[in-house]
């Protein structure tokens, strides 16, 4: 079979109407020399090593290789560096307790969850004898909570309670329920109940037995810069 013959119907018939026309044709010829001389210079030139342009393109190359390494590595460093933004959500809070009265909690955020702190009277101190005998955990040995955080109202100072209001459970957010209230039992001396499953915690944050929350309600790291203010979020620096 001849070289002409393998040529597609479509492409010969364009090749004919080409040499069919004057015009066509000469820009044809024109161009095709153009393209063999192009083809044989450039042929000749690959033989002659140009050291200096192979060094220049080296260079450009280089260059633009880790101007594109810089921008591909900008977002990964913004990822991998939090903004001040982010910073601050996991920053300490210093929180001004001295409007606080017998009974009343203030909530801040901490790390994007609430954080409890409540002035409790010395009747609410005294219930946590009581519910000793129906909690899981009497002693808070299973849950998150400082080190220094030691006996049975589990606070620093017996009066302020300072908890993270997230259930154990499944995350819900408990609610404060008073002494008063008859549909939580008839041990309940006031606490804490998560509306979501039904878990009960007493005004320390411990749960009840059988319950569906596996652990005491925790407690954040924390200390009194004085009497009337907390620092959430942060222990006590240890003095020079």
């Amino acid at each position: 079979m001849s070289f002409i013959a393998r040529i597609p119907p479509l492409y010969w018939s364009t090749y004919t109407a080409i040499l069919q026309d004057v015009y066509l044709k000469q820009i044809f010829i024109r161009l095709s020399v153009i393209f063999l001389a192009q083809t044989f210079l450039m042929t000749k030139k690959k033989k002659q090593v140009d050291l200096g342009r192979r060094r220049f393109l080296n260079i450009t190359g280089s260059i633009m290789a880790l101007i594109g390494a810089v921008f591909v590595a900008i977002p990964f460093l913004k990822y991998f560096n939090p903004s001040r933004r982010a910073q601050a959500v996991g920053a300490p809070v210093k929180v001004n307790i001295a409007d606080l009265k017998p009974g009343e909690m203030k909530i801040v955020l901490w790390r994007g969850k609430p954080v409890w702190l409540m002035r409790r009277d010395q009747q609410q101190i005294a219930t946590l004898d009581l519910t000793n005998a129906y909690v899981a955990d009497p002693d808070s040995r299973a849950c998150i909570q400082p080190d220094y955080i030691t006996t049975n109202y589990r606070s620093i100072r017996p009066d302020m309670l300072v908890l993270i209001g997230v259930c154990t459970h499944l995350g819900c957010s408990p609610q404060f329920k008073a002494v008063d209230d008859t549909s939580l039992g008839q041990n309940w001396e006031g606490g804490f109940f998560c509306p979501c499953h039904g878990s009960r915690f007493d005004i320390a944050g411990r749960v009840f037995k059988n319950q569906p929350a596996p652990t005491n309600l925790s407690i954040p790291p924390y200390y009194f810069v004085d009497a009337d203010t907390v620092v959430v979020g942060e222990n006590q620096p240890k003095s020079a």
